[in-house]
């Protein structure tokens, strides 16, 4: 019988959230690997009771629609019945692979390490967003075959066909929700500015004092497609927590494990990134050549007057064959063909 490659869509609440936009863009490539929704059409409402149901009902009929020899892709953390799914699945004699896009263990805290560890071995093979992380579920008693993602892919409509303009100044660029528990270091990060430019796009009322100064510009949120398009800049940055010398807190620490999803949505928009040299990307970074590592933010100031043009010729023209692997899915496709 023919192996045939599956997945289960589901409905997908407040698509404006980078972990919906990364699984979206995923059923998007399996799609293109020619794979099969067991579940129900992917939706997109916002009422929780309508999505309880709707995906309640996709799970059921997903049941019915496994074969012996399917391999299913399922996103995790799958909300209530990604245990149940791998147990059903082997009863019908398909197998389970489970790409992580978080570790409740690590970012909210919700489950034991050993719990997490626990319910992954359902699975019959796990895909861990990046080699650290791989690295991590091994060493606290995962057994069956891991995988390594690296990065998430980032599909779009949009595609940057043109290099920013020359700037007097570099200009680095940060992106994202703004919140007194994610980014507190916006607040503090002008007073060591006065070799470059940070514009921050964002809304300001989500991070109380944030102000236009010197050296930093608060522009309003700038919706994707058009950001991808459109921003001026020389690089992105990838920050979190409230210290300027080191990525802190919940979120800080995370990127010790994760790929965080805004290091692609920069890439697309042709942007080397600059990352926290303890980040689980940071390798990746480093390896592909597509941006810088650092310490601290308080170092930005002496390094970068000190990139030439031609290294930052050569670091745009990696990002943009690396935003040609996210934009056509590669990075998922690779990594599932390598856990074969």
């Amino acid at each position: 019988m023919k192996t045939r490659l599956c997945y289960i869509s589901r409905n997908y609440r407040a698509m404006d959230k980078a972990g919906n936009k990364a699984k979206t863009d995923n059923e998007e490539t399996l799609k293109q690997m020619g794979a099969v929704n067991l579940g129900l059409r992917r939706t997109e409402y916002n009422n929780k009771v309508v999505t309880f149901f709707l995906d309640l009902f996709g799970v059921v009929k997903s049941c019915f629609m496994m074969r012996r020899g399917d391999r299913i892709l399922l996103q995790y953390p799958v909300k209530k019945y990604f245990s149940f799914i791998c147990r059903v699945a082997h009863l019908h004699g398909a197998k389970t692979v489970a790409l992580i896009h978080d570790l409740g263990s690590m970012r909210r805290k919700k489950l034991t390490v050993e719990h997490e560890i626990s319910r992954l071995m359902h699975a019959d093979a796990v895909i861990a967003s990046n080699e650290t992380m791989k690295g991590w579920l091994s060493e606290h008693g995962f057994t069956k075959p891991l995988g390594a993602l690296g990065l998430f892919d980032y599909r779009s409509k949009s595609y940057r066909t043109t290099e920013p303009p020359a700037h007097p100044r570099p200009v680095l660029v940060y992106a994202g929700a703004l919140n007194t528990r994610k980014n507190t270091f916006l607040l503090k990060v002008g007073a060591v500015i006065s070799s470059y430019d940070l514009h921050i796009f964002g809304n300001r009322e989500g991070l109380p004092g944030l102000e236009d100064s010197a050296h930093v510009r608060v522009y309003n949120f700038m919706p994707a497609e058009e950001f991808i398009d459109h921003v001026d800049g020389d690089f992105g940055l990838v920050w979190d927590g409230d210290s300027l010398d080191t990525c802190s807190g919940n979120f800080g620490e995370y990127l010790r494990w994760n790929s965080p999803h805004k290091v692609s949505f920069c890439l697309r928009a042709g942007l080397p990134v600059i990352v926290w040299k303890q980040a689980a990307v940071a390798p990746i970074i480093e390896s592909m050549g597509i941006g810088l590592c650092i310490d601290t933010l308080s170092e930005l100031d002496e390094l970068l007057p000190q990139i030439t043009l031609e290294q930052m010729q050569t670091m745009r023209r990696n990002v943009k064959a690396v935003s040609d692997k996210l934009r056509d899915g590669q990075f998922l496709k690779q990594a599932m063909q390598a856990i074969d």
